[in-house]
């Protein structure tokens, strides 16, 4: 994961914001809770095609500047103006969806000090209260210090409360059986199944094929994505239950975005790409030159810099 010391996170930010009282209206133009024109459109791709530009979505939200899938993380990025942030949810022992990336709570918190006696530390193996005790700030930086391994629940209120929208990545389904279910029950108890949010907020993508066609299957309301890269001969299939397919940004080129694009996804609209995890601007050029509706990046507004999206 692409993630810079404190003192040049800092200054990248510094510059962020100093770039934005020199004139660049973009985000000021589309940012949560500035009542922009962003609601308008059926999807990313209206939207980039309007304003000239991919969706820039701020990957476990703006984790190259504060702790990855922590409220800090969107918090900061909603302070940067990014509408869209990403998310990856898992479940614990006893039932609660947390958010939290990776499978063992090792790398992120300080599960290994706090319970020594229980390696591998898998999320799967830990109640929601011990998690909860966590401190899931510190190895990114002293002043994330105490920041906490949110619920689902917890999550989705501050993503609603900062006006933003939510990229939800369902995270090794074959560890939590029945979690497509549990996902789309906390979002409609949290207000996220509306018709609001379910045409303009939400978009709900996985790795498994599987989990995605059981959340289409549960919700065709819903905006699904499909994160791989298939050959162009198993697009159709994909089409069938989907409505974007996402990949890394390495496996692509301009032909195999045009295949997806001349098909029509679940909803019958065109299907849409967004590729992932692009931190550079010379790389944001590059998939920007593909055709790619929108870029999954830690550094949000490195991107944006580089290609003028929002």
């Amino acid at each position: 994961m692409y993630v810079r010391p404190a003192a040049a996170a800092a200054a990248a930010f510094l510059g962020f914001t100093l770039t934005l009282l020199g004139g660049t209206a973009s985000y000021a133009a589309t940012g949560p809770g500035s009542g922009a024109t962003t609601d308008t459109g059926t999807g990313p791709g209206a939207v980039r095609a309007a304003l000239g530009g991919p969706v820039v979505y701020a990957h476990r939200g703006a984790s190259a500047y504060a702790p990855e899938n922590t409220l800090d993380a969107i918090d900061l990025a909603m302070q940067m103006g990014f509408a869209w942030v990403e998310n990856d949810v898992q479940r614990t022992k006893d039932g609660v969806l947390v958010v939290i990336h990776d499978d063992t709570l090792a790398r992120t918190t300080d599960v290994e000090q706090q319970f020594p006696g229980r390696a591998p530390w898998k999320v799967k193996d830990f109640t929601w209260a011990e998690i909860s005790r966590l401190d899931a700030g510190s190895w990114f930086g002293d002043e994330y210090a105490g920041a906490s391994v949110p619920s689902l629940r917890q999550y989705l209120d501050r993503v609603q409360r900062n006006q933003q929208r939510l990229l939800l990545e369902i995270k090794k389904p074959e560890l939590y059986p029945g979690i497509e279910e549990q996902t789309l029950k906390v979002l409609d108890e949290a207000g996220w199944l509306d018709e609001r949010h379910v045409t303009k907020r939400l978009v709900v993508q996985s790795f498994s094929a599987d989990c995605v066609r059981i959340v289409h299957g549960l919700r065709p309301d819903l905006v699904t994505a499909f994160l791989g890269t298939p050959t162009v001969a198993d697009l159709p299939r994909y089409a069938e239950f989907t409505d974007r397919i996402n990949p890394w940004h390495t496996t692509i080129s301009a032909d195999w975005v045009a295949a997806v694009h001349g098909l029509r996804g679940a909803h019958g609209k065109a299907m849409e790409v967004d590729t992932w995890i692009v931190d550079d601007a010379a790389t944001a050029r590059k998939v920007q030159a593909m055709g790619v509706d929108g870029i999954i990046t830690n550094a949000p507004d490195v991107v944006q810099e580089a290609v003028g999206g929002f």
